[in-house]
């Protein structure tokens, strides 16, 4: 079964045995609780498209490994046109969600380990990526989501993983075994986990001798024994309990952040593909974070598309898309997201082989294109505000719009442009608030700040990578300044 339909992937998730806790209570059933279930259907969607001849080409890639038809998120990019049309695909992903689809982490930490542990075998003489290939392998064959886990707690920023007070504030072996090792700690911010299958833990920083335990990469089913789940709670979320539809905002599709926590967790050495190679730690982190960063081209420009879209129709719905100042507003806000999708698309062309045969982005670019996301997505956001107007936060509920007697009322005096229905203003408004103060802002507006690191993160690579010094040597070429 190289490619799951939507529905065995759902019937695939209520065989798991999760162990989750939402609100100070266990949940039994995942899949069907109503403020999970949106996020699931965000991933049902990657399976459901790839089954879409019209968007086949995006969504499916043919594997470097056997050669079979795959989900292009369990594809190892094998040329730039692979890294082009994962950018793609994820726009489409967005414009088609308005969410989170969550299955990006863990192909962005797939591609990273491949060739990481590639090098890392060439150097040291290790078989780890034998190990991988062969849980790639497995993956592809049963299109499995895996999760990609790096973000630990990290407790005391200014302390190392070794020197923590809590030596489970970064996840760490704690045991060698024969057959394996056992591992403890937790991983942060953990988008998907309950939509997953397996996951792929990943080291969190670059590494030094003393901290040789917390330089860990390894995979396990994301129901094993010992891993449990905490969920995180976002804005208005309970409005998913209420039994409404517009007050929602989108009550299709979500995202979700959990806590994931590893109790003494044991992982077979066949699944293990890091383990006190500290040197290769930064590599690691390096790779998967120019990846995922590379991915905020594609999921969020998506998503941006949608909401230039609600604003566009709140202007036609008010009555004021005439205006010129919300003419534009729009144009600034297709600006912007543009501009977004090109650092997406340029980071892909300008990728390299690496020596697994594993492409990798531009990492220069691909973190310019995240210090922009941690700017556009904001004054795309602002400008959507702006231009649907207070009544996004100020209008009555729902029930309000239903009720037999205030019901009129409401639709009365909220009504905008005379031949639309007040329901349709109210739904849009809906739309807004949920994808910039609400539910969806947590994987639009605030993920655009802390996923794939935070800014100061990306400035940090651009120093690096901008090569100061050759630009300093061209300005003394052209000055004919010598040394």
């Amino acid at each position: 079964m190289a490619l799951m339909t939507g529905k065995q992937y759902e019937d695939s998730l209520r065989k798991m045995k999760f162990k989750v806790y939402l609100m100070g209570e266990k949940v039994d059933n995942p899949v069907d609780h109503p403020i999970i279930r949106p996020s699931m259907n965000s991933v049902k969607m990657t399976y459901e498209l790839a089954h879409d001849p019209q968007h086949e080409d995006l969504m499916t890639a043919t594997s470097s490994l056997d050669g079979k038809k795959v989900n292009r998120f369990c594809h190892l990019h094998q040329n730039t046109e692979d890294l082009i049309k994962k950018v793609k695909m994820q726009r489409l992903l967005g414009q088609k969600t308005a969410a989170c689809f969550q299955r990006c982490v863990g192909m962005d930490a797939m591609n990273a380990v491949d060739s990481v542990t590639c090098e890392m075998d060439q150097k040291l003489g290790t078989n780890y990526h034998e190990r991988f290939r062969k849980f790639m392998k497995m993956v592809q064959d049963n299109d499995y989501t895996v999760d990609g886990a790096m973000t630990d707690p990290k407790g005391d920023r200014g302390v190392s993983p070794s020197k923590q007070a809590d030596p489970d504030l970064f996840t760490h072996v704690v045991e060698r075994r024969k057959e394996g090792i056992v591992v403890r700690g937790a991983k942060a911010h953990q988008t998907g986990a309950l939509n997953s299958h397996w996951i792929l833990v990943m080291p969190t920083i670059s590494m030094t001798k003393d901290d040789a335990d917390y330089a860990l990469s390894f995979a396990c089913p994301a129901d094993a024994e010992g891993i449990s789940y905490i969920y995180g709670r976002q804005s208005c979320d309970t409005r998913k309990l209420e039994g409404s539809e517009i007050d929602v905002g989108n009550c299709r599709f979500g995202g979700h952040e959990a806590l994931m926590v590893f109790d003494n967790v044991f992982v077979p050495w066949e699944n293990v593909f890091m383990c006190g190679e500290y040197e290769f730690s930064g590599m690691l982190v390096e790779r998967f974070a120019g990846y995922h960063r590379q991915s905020y081209g594609g999921c969020k420009v998506g998503v941006g598309d949608v909401l230039i879209g609600a604003a566009a129709l709140a202007a036609d719905y008010n009555g004021a898309s005439k205006a010129s100042h919300v003419k534009d507003k729009l144009i600034e806000m297709i600006h912007l997201n543009e501009t977004l999708f090109s650092c997406g698309i340029a980071c892909s062309a300008q990728g390299h082989k690496t020596a697994s045969g594993t492409y990798l982005i531009d990492l220069l670019l691909a973190n310019v294109c995240k210090q922009n996301v941690t700017r556009f997505p904001y004054e795309i956001a602002r400008l959507a505000e702006d231009i649907a107007g207070g009544l996004m936060v100020t209008m009555p509920s729902e029930k309000d719009l239903r009720h037999p007697e205030i019901g009129k009322i409401v639709d009365k005096y909220f009504k905008g442009v005379n031949g639309v229905p007040t329901e349709n203003r109210c739904r849009v408004m809906r739309l807004v608030e949920n994808m910039t103060l609400g539910t969806a802002a947590v994987g639009y507006r605030t993920e655009s700040m802390h996923g794939a690191g935070s800014p100061q993160a990306q400035r940090i690579m651009i120093s690096r990578q901008g090569n100061l010094e050759q630009k300093k040597k061209l300005a003394k070429e052209i000055a004919r300044i010598k040394d």
